[in-house]
């Protein structure tokens, strides 16, 4: 299947947090919702029409070099091939901000994998089954 653009869509929209159930609290509180994924370290939301995926991982987790700054969110792009995607980046002159990561349960097919462009801007990309599912039941209809 040909696809017009090698970024698909948002898959998961990601924040730190060093207080991580004041995070829970509030955002639960916010959106009105509560997590439907949540384990230590990390909870999740989804949201909207397509279902993405908000995150709130607690800011021990995060990556090697992230800035204590405002701001530090990643934004997902689901990608169908992380690895190729990855490498093209790179040979278009991204450095590698955090590798290729399997994330969830072994086997669970979620992995992710973030750049940073050649303007200093973090580009994230990720193989997520969920994006996957929303997209075949939009297709189904």
């Amino acid at each position: 299947m040909a696809h017009s653009s090698v970024l698909r869509g948002m898959a998961t929209l990601t924040f730190y947090a060093a207080d991580h159930a004041a995070a829970k609290k509030w955002y639960s509180e916010f959106l009105g919702i509560t997590p439907y994924f949540d384990m230590p370290g990390y909870f999740e939301f989804r949201l909207g029409d397509y279902q993405h995926e908000l995150g709130v991982i607690d800011s021990q987790y995060a990556p090697p070099g992230r800035s204590a700054d405002t701001g530090g969110a990643v934004t997902y792009w689901h990608v169908d091939d992380i690895k190729a995607t990855l490498d093209r980046l790179i040979a278009l002159g991204a450095t590698v901000f955090e590798p290729i990561t399997q994330r969830g349960q072994e086997g669970s097919g979620f992995a992710t994998a973030a750049v940073t462009d050649p303007f200093g801007n973090i580009i994230g990309i990720m193989t997520n089954p969920h994006y996957q599912e929303i997209l075949q039941q939009k297709n189904n209809l």
